[in-house]
C-alpha cells in the first residue's frame, strides 16, 4: 500500500518556537515510517517550499503553538493549498487562542470560569481598579498564547504593575483573572462527531515554581502529573464533561485539551489548547497512554480523524 505523504510543521516564529521543535522531533520519531513519507517544514524557513509541494501532500501535522500556529493563520493557509490537517480549522483555532473570546463563549455554554476583566494598551485602566474589581491574589495573563510565556501570579498590589508589563510584552490585550486556589486538572478529548474524553490528569508543579509556568511545563521532574487524577469519580466525570461542551462550543476538530481548576467541589474552566504539546512531558499523550493508547498509536489517530473529517478516508 502506498506510504501516505505527511507534511511535518514545526518550528515557526512564536515564542514557543523551540517547544515546537521539540514536539516536531518527537512526532518525527515516532510515526510509522512504513506507514508514512514524511517531509519537514519550518514555517519560519520553508512557506515557499511548502506551496511548491502541496499538490503532491497527503495531510500536513501542524506541531506548532503561539501566534501564527495556533491562531488560525497557518490553518487557513493551509486551506488556500487544499492541504488536509490535523486539528481544528481557522475559526476553532482563532476562538480557542483568544482567552477572552474563549472565556465569553464558556459563559454562554454554562461552564464556569474565574472573575476577569481585560485591559488594552490605549486603556485608561489605573491597577487599583483592577484591585478593587477582582482582588488579590490574581493572575494576569497574555490574551493570546500559549505555555503560560508572560503570566504571573500577582499577590500584592506592588507586584501588579511588573505583571502588567510581563504581559504587555507578550500581547497588546491583557487578560486579569480572579486566583482559585486548587487543583490544576486537564482534560483531553478525541474525536469530532462522536467525542471520547481521555482521563483527566492532575498536575502538581514543584513548590518553587508556584504553578504550571513554562519551566514546569518542560522540564522534566519539575512538575508531577498524575492520571488518572486523584478526584471523586463524579468530579472527574463532570471535568470531562466540561472538556467535551468547550470542545464543541469552540468549534474544534479531532483533538483538543482543557485546562481547569479544581477548587473543593466546584470546577473552574480556564482555557482550550486546540494544538495540545506533543513531547515527551506533554499532557494528551499521558492521558491517551493510561487508556493503553501509545504515542504512534494517536498519531495514527489523529491522521484518520483528520481523513475522516476531510472526506479523504480512502486514504487511510
Amino acid at each position: 500500500m502506498k506510504r501516505l505523504n505527511i507534511a511535518l510543521l514545526s518550528g515557526g516564529i512564536s515564542s514557543e518556537r523551540e517547544v515546537s521543535l521539540a514536539g516536531g522531533d518527537q512526532v518525527f520519531e515516532a510515526l510509522n515510517k512504513n506507514k508514512y513519507q514524511i517531509t519537514r517544514y519550518d514555517p519560519k524557513f520553508d512557506l515557499s517550499r511548502l506551496v511548491a509541494d502541496a499538490d503532491d501532500i497527503d495531510i500536513a501535522l501542524i506541531i506548532l503553538h503561539g501566534p501564527n500556529g495556533e491562531d488560525g493563520r497557518i490553518q487557513g493557509f493551509l486551506d488556500l493549498l487544499c492541504v488536509p490537517y490535523q486539528g481544528s480549522g481557522v475559526l476553532g483555532s482563532a476562538l480557542a487562542m483568544n482567552k477572552t473570546v474563549s472565556k465569553q463563549i464558556y459563559e454562554q455554554v454554562g461552564l464556569p470560569v474565574p472573575q476577569y476583566r481585560v485591559m488594552k494598551k490605549s486603556d485608561d485602566i489605573l491597577p487599583e481598579d483592577v484591585l478593587e474589581t477582582i482582588g488579590l491574589p490574581l493572575v494576569v495573563k497574555p490574551v493570546q498564547g500559549g505555555s503560560s510565556i508572560g503570566m504571573s501570579i500577582v499577590k500584592s498590589g506592588e507586584d501588579l504593575a511588573p505583571a502588567i508589563k510581563t504581559a504587555f510584552a507578550c500581547d497588546d490585550e491583557i487578560l486579569f483573572e480572579q486566583y482559585i486556589k486548587g487543583v490544576e486538572i486537564t482534560g483531553s478529548v478525541l474525536g469530532n462527531e462522536n467525542l471520547t474524553a481521555l482521563p483527566i490528569v492532575e498536575i502538581i508543579p514543584d513548590e518553587i515554581h508556584g504553578f504550571f509556568n513554562y519551566i514546569a511545563k518542560y522540564t522534566p521532574g519539575a512538575a508531577k502529573e498524575i492520571c488518572p487524577a486523584r478526584m471523586d469519580e463524579a468530579l472527574a466525570e463532570k471535568a470531562k464533561n466540561f472538556a467535551k461542551i468547550a470542545h464543541r462550543a469552540l468549534c474544534c476538530s479531532d483533538y483538543s485539551r482543557t485546562d481547569m481548576i479544581l477548587s473543593g467541589e466546584d470546577i473552574f474552566v480556564l482555557e482550550t489548547n486546540t494544538i495540545p504539546g506533543m513531547t515527551s512531558t506533554s499532557l494528551l499523550p499521558l492521558a491517551a497512554k493510561t487508556i493503553g493508547i501509545q504515542f504512534d498509536q494517536l498519531l495514527d489517530r489523529l491522521i484518520e480523524l483528520c481523513l475522516e473529517r476531510s472526506g479523504n478516508a480512502n486514504l487511510k
